[in-house]
């Protein structure tokens, strides 16, 4: 029996639903005490830390573990979480051109290299006066955003590929339906379905762009509040498309 279990989180899972399927074909880990170390988001994906009896205790040990992501960011879109699993606030509806949408981001990936500030996203686990800060935006309640200083190592640009308006719409119709629990699916698929496929497509480009990335960065670091910061220094929407987690300190599993 091992004390750290490295699983691949498939995206649409929770970890707890990751760790609870490995623990359900593994029955001799039954019974014993299991925790995840690092948390992925819903429409994030990889690799994720199970820690084992005894080892649950070092669980800090393994959340402050410097980490690497795969990920890509869809530009035109920006959602309240800041990835498609999010209700849209702000649509660009202006045609792109590649080439002078790659001159901007490779401009301005300078101001998320090294460190730098960060804001926690509103739709995180982060507690304010002992709520995360989900529950605040789920009610409405306005709350003063936490900051934390992060430190990204790293930040590589790779390609930009484009996609088409029915594409895209099919692709996240596909990928939020993996999606278990209360995340508001069918309301934000229902917005989604009405700017890409209904009367809002109209007002929209028939292709869009996305860019694709590898990051290697410190502990904390949301990449898609990268995406969403990215996107406001260029001035065009944007979101975290794909996240990938490929690597956290010395473990990895793709």
């Amino acid at each position: 029996m091992k004390n750290v279990i490295l699983l691949n989180k498939k995206e649409g899972q929770t970890p707890l639903e990751a760790l609870e399927q490995f623990r359900a074909k593994n029955k001799e880990y039954k019974d014993m005490p299991m925790t995840y170390a690092g948390r992925l988001d819903p429409m994030a994906s990889g690799l994720l830390i199970v820690l084992v009896g005894k080892e649950c205790k070092q669980k800090e040990k393994y959340l402050n573990l410097d980490k690497e992501y795969e990920f890509e960011i869809l530009f035109g879109f920006a959602t309240d979480t800041y990835d498609i699993l999010g209700k849209l606030q702000k649509i660009f509806r202006q045609d792109l051109k590649s080439e002078n949408l790659e001159k901007n981001i490779k401009e301005n990936l300078k101001y998320f290299t090294g460190k730098f500030t960060q804001k926690y996203p509103m739709y995180s686990s982060k507690t304010v006066k002992g709520k995360p800060l989900f529950a605040y935006a789920r009610e409405g309640e306005e709350v003063e955003t936490p900051t934390r200083e992060v430190f990204v190592k790293s930040l590589k640009f790779i390609k930009i590929k484009k996609i088409g308006r029915e594409k895209l719409l099919e692709n996240i119709e596909k990928r939020i339906a993996k999606v278990n629990g209360d995340f508001r699916q069918k309301e934000i698929l229902k917005i989604w379905k009405r700017e890409l496929g209904g009367l809002g497509r109209k007002k929209l480009p028939e292709q869009f762009f996305s860019a694709s990335f590898k990051i290697k960065c410190g502990s904390g670091t949301y990449v898609r509040g990268i995406a969403h910061s990215l996107g406001e220094k260029i001035n065009i929407p944007a979101l975290a498309y794909s996240i990938k987690r490929t690597k956290i300190g010395k473990y990895s599993k793709l």
